[in-house]
């Protein structure tokens, strides 16, 4: 990640004047700063990948397999389980998309091809009565005691705007990233125990993030 014996000449008719500008600003002009702290951007950004990934994946598992349970597989299906439109409109998304690919639209592929959208808007306030009877199991903190629909949902908004940031390359170095990162971890612990420990082992966040911040030369509007 040491980028201070390279000049990359050119690299901002790569990255464009905008995207490059943001770095070079709280650089303080210091082009070969504004480099390390694109580098430090780009390396902290695929770090976050795993945990991210874990997250969706387990979140989407244990919902899914906790409604199936009561509901059976195709519990999506139901209208008492479709009060946002936007999830229904994503759902027949997922369809439309199997089909594309000559896929059967079985309960497995459907649930694999929703979005993480779908199922951080199955967590929301239309949904406190499904909670209280069903998703409340999908999920249980490290003494064994029950979550409220809020201890999940509070984090989740951000680290979901934070996931779309990365999908899209965008700059996170101004979030304060250690904290979401512990976020993430500790609703995969609640999802998953075992699975919030792989998550650790693999993930090299806490290695790249510098011990001493990330200093930036923040510049006040007008």
């Amino acid at each position: 990640m040491d980028t201070k014996d390279y000049t990359y000449i050119g690299i901002e008719d790569t990255l464009s004047a905008d995207r490059f500008g943001t770095y070079l600003g709280w650089a303080g002009g210091d082009r070969n700063r504004a480099v390390e702290l694109y580098t430090l951007n780009a390396v902290l950004s695929e770090s976050l990948y795993i945990p991210l990934h874990m997250l969706e994946v387990a979140l989407r598992n244990r919902i899914h397999q906790t409604m199936s349970k009561v509901h059976g597989e195709a519990w999506f299906d139901m209208p008492e389980h479709q009060l946002n439109a936007v999830q229904i409109d994503m759902l027949e998304k997922a369809r439309i998309d199997l089909r594309e690919k000559g896929k059967d639209e079985t309960p497995g592929r459907i649930v694999a091809s929703l979005t993480f959208g779908y199922w951080t808007a199955l967590l929301g306030k239309e949904y406190e009565n499904l909670w209280q009877i069903t998703l409340k199991d999908i999920a249980r903190r490290e003494d064994g005691k029950g979550l409220r629909r809020k201890d999940i949902t509070k984090s989740l908004g951000a680290i979901r705007t934070l996931r779309n940031r990365l999908a899209h390359h965008e700059t996170v170095l101004h979030w304060d990233l250690p904290k979401h990162y512990g976020n993430i971890i500790q609703l995969i612990t609640w999802l998953s125990p075992v699975a919030a420990e792989w998550c650790i082992s693999c993930s090299r966040f806490d290695a790249l993030y510098p011990k001493e911040g990330i200093p930036l030369i923040l510049v006040k509007a007008g």
